[in-house]
């Protein structure tokens, strides 16, 4: 979807993101009244991209700059891919639905990211723009 959308207007891209975080989040919905599914992977999953921002913390830094060090880990884990394979993964493996559900609140945080206008970052640190 990154690709695709880039030839779109900057807000048409990011209304596709939100539209997609809200479709993402029914879907964690429907997971969670068809499993007994615990709140643990939403919030696990729902935050954890963010931890590269702890990593990428430090002395000297600009305002909205990561440390570079961080750059790779936080770009991994902002591209849809990511949790598209744990989904895949998951669903192939047999493995538990807070897996899926874990998948779908990863991906909810990548889209949601997006449509706020946050993006993959710069060897240097910045957000991409």
């Amino acid at each position: 979807m990154e690709a695709a959308a880039a030839h779109l207007p900057r807000a048409y891209r990011r209304l596709g993101y939100a539209a997609l975080a809200l479709v993402l989040v029914a879907l964690i919905v429907f997971q969670y009244l068809r499993h007994d599914v615990g709140w643990w992977p939403a919030l696990a999953f729902g935050l954890g991209p963010d931890l590269p921002l702890l990593l990428g913390a430090g002395k000297g830094l600009e305002r909205g700059q990561i440390h570079p060090r961080a750059v790779l880990l936080y770009n991994l884990a902002h591209r849809f891919w990511s949790p598209l394979a744990l989904g895949i993964v998951a669903v192939a493996a047999g493995l538990p639905a807070a897996y899926v559900v874990g998948a779908l609140a990863w991906a909810t945080h990548i889209a949601v990211d997006r449509s706020l206008g946050y993006s993959l970052r710069t060897r240097d640190g910045f957000q991409r723009s």
